[in-house]
């Protein structure tokens, strides 16, 4: 006490409150969606001073551990990125980065990523996070669009950079460039705090750009600081366990699961570095490190069952999915391999993990669970704009939550549409059931309409991934004289399956069992799948490709009409 009143709680103390009440109410979903509240910290707030350097400093616990392909690893206590990330703070502030500018992180699942990371933050400085996988015309852009005065990259990218900014190299440092080697070889007393306010900016993303030109995500000093105290929620991680994350440098989604919510957990970030995907390898990485908790994008998650999961689960205790819809049949097979059960959570760059199937509640195959603790999800009929159990996911305004993007960077019309009418769109199409489980849908461009049936891309390509021979599906509407558009299905091969009309008819068969009459897929085509840099599925390409199609058929396109022997049973040819 000091004259006469109590003490206000530090940021330190009442950050931990909140994530210390989550996980106490791990198992209770419906006491966490009670009592959550977002935490207020007042005029300031800075996560890499306030929570990182008040749990890490004189904690010996490792915080970061990498392996690379050749077994070589090295680990790191939170003490030491403690201290390296204020070596690296004092570096960087000493060449000119100042609070408030835009520094480009382009770096690897390296050890000065999350050094990086941590400094940046603690000068109170802005991070435009991006991939190494980019080339210098999409470099060029992203400098000029995020207004970008300083970077970070590794020696092999330096020719990727053009311009009049701050360069700092992990590796030789070339003319222009300065090391960043230099930074571990000063001696510098603990960050202070920026005096960044709640408000400021913190992270600028781009997005992935599935269906448009990569947008530019603002978040400040609590949206994904604090937002990410949900997705910690749904990670389950407690402090000392290992996490790992499958995901890449530069996307949103690496931030989330290996960077905030395992160290909101106080858990270690466990980082398994291979030049190609090897399932088994990884299943040997997961079980030889101990592994706790695992996430991965359903694109792993469908390689990983095809391969041997009899070895067992190791020390797994939660299995996650994030990134796109996970297909029940994957959770069925790990779940009759392992006995657990894989919890699909769904979220978006603009906002953190929303929608989740939670420790401690029952999972329904398909659906991405129910909204997070905080976060009012709203589904929203996009004809009348008013709530309905099929429509947008959507969330309310009224009740914004702190996870919720700043909003979209130098685009005013498109961040005007995406908060129109008191709601944050997401554009992604759902149904809730009965008991208020969230089923996605698809994307409001996806959706599409075959014989005045709505199509749901997302229902169809869970059918097909379960045959054996599809590694990958994407569905879109393709012409058709009679019934305007059917549903078309683009298959990616599994290993060992040849792109013939034995594989076709193979394929249109299973479907033609599985689905409802309306639902028929009367179209394959074998073909690369296009994705993004990050991974996803363009199927606005495909749907262009329909629309510009010549009469020609393509030579590995084949057509229900194809096979007679499908329609030989008049049993199975109703409402044809």
């Amino acid at each position: 006490m000091e004259g006469g009143l109590a003490m206000a709680p530090s940021n330190t103390q009442t950050y931990r409150e909140a994530r210390d009440l989550l996980q106490g109410l791990a198992l209770d979903y419906g006491q966490a969606v009670a009592q959550f509240r977002w935490p207020d910290f007042g005029e300031r707030f800075n996560w890499a001073v306030d929570w990182f350097d008040a749990i890490a400093r004189g904690v010996e616990r490792t915080a970061l551990w990498i392996v690379e392909e050749d077994g070589s690893q090295a680990r790191y206590s939170f003490d030491e990125m403690a201290r390296r990330s204020d070596q690296v703070a004092a570096h960087l502030a000493a060449h000119g980065v100042r609070r408030g500018d835009r520094l480009l992180l382009m770096l690897n699942n390296q050890v000065e990523l999350w050094d990086s990371m941590l400094a940046v933050m603690k000068l109170g400085a802005v991070i435009v996070p991006t991939t190494t996988a980019l080339g210098a015309g999409e470099v060029a852009d992203r400098i000029d669009r995020g207004a970008v005065r300083h970077v970070i990259a590794n020696a092999a990218d330096t020719a990727k950079f053009e311009g009049s900014y701050t360069r700092f190299v992990v590796g030789d440092a070339g003319p222009g460039w300065i090391s960043l080697k230099d930074a571990y070889e000063k001696d510098v007393p603990p960050a202070e705090h920026p005096g960044t306010a709640p408000s400021d900016p913190q992270l600028l993303y781009f997005t992935s750009g599935t269906t448009s030109k990569p947008k530019l995500v603002e978040h400040n000093q609590v949206s994904y600081p604090v937002g990410h105290l949900a997705t910690s929620f749904w990670v389950a991680a407690k402090p000392g366990d290992v996490h790992l994350n499958i995901s890449s440098p530069g996307w949103a989604k690496h931030a989330w699961s290996c960077f905030f919510a395992p160290w909101i957990a106080e858990a270690t970030i466990f980082v398994y570095n291979y030049s190609r995907f090897d399932a088994a390898a990884l299943l040997d990485r997961i079980r030889t490190a101990g592994v706790n908790t695992f996430c991965a994008p359903p694109t792993v998650w469908r390689m990983l069952i095809k391969a041997d999961l009899a070895g067992g689960p190791g020390r797994l205790r939660q299995l996650l999915s994030a990134g796109e819809p996970l297909n029940p049949e994957v959770m069925d097979q790990v779940r009759a391999a392992w006995g657990l059960t894989v919890r699909d959570g769904y979220g978006q760059t603009e906002l953190p993990l929303a929608v989740g199937n939670v420790p401690g509640m029952a999972v329904k195959p398909g659906s991405m669970g129910l909204p997070l603790p905080g976060v009012p999800i709203v589904l929203v009929d996009p004809l009348t704009g008013q709530p309905a159990e099929e429509g947008e996911i959507c969330v309310d305004l009224a009740r914004r939550p702190i996870s919720l993007m700043t909003g979209y960077q130098g685009d005013p019309e498109l961040n005007a549409e995406a908060m129109a009418d008191g709601y944050y769109h997401t554009g992604d199409i759902a149904r809730r059931d009965q008991d208020g489980y969230i089923f996605y849908v698809g994307r409001t461009d996806d959706v599409f309409k075959a014989s005045d049936y709505k199509i749901s891309p997302f229902e169809l390509e869970s059918v097909l991934v379960e045959h054996p021979a599809v590694a990958e599906a994407a569905v879109v509407p393709a012409p058709d004289e009679l019934r305007l558009a059917v549903p078309k299905a683009y298959i990616a091969l599994a290993p060992g399956h040849q792109p013939n009309r034995e594989t076709a008819l193979q394929i249109l068969r299973h479907a033609r069992q599985k689905l409802a009459p309306y639902q028929r897929i009367r179209r394959i085509e074998f073909y690369e799948l296009p994705k993004t840099i990050s991974g996803k599925i363009r199927r606005v390409e495909l749907r262009h490709r329909e629309e510009d199609a010549v009469t020609e058929r393509p030579p590995t396109e084949y057509r229900a009409e194809d096979f007679p022997e499908l329609t030989a049973d008049p049993a199975n040819n109703q409402n044809e």
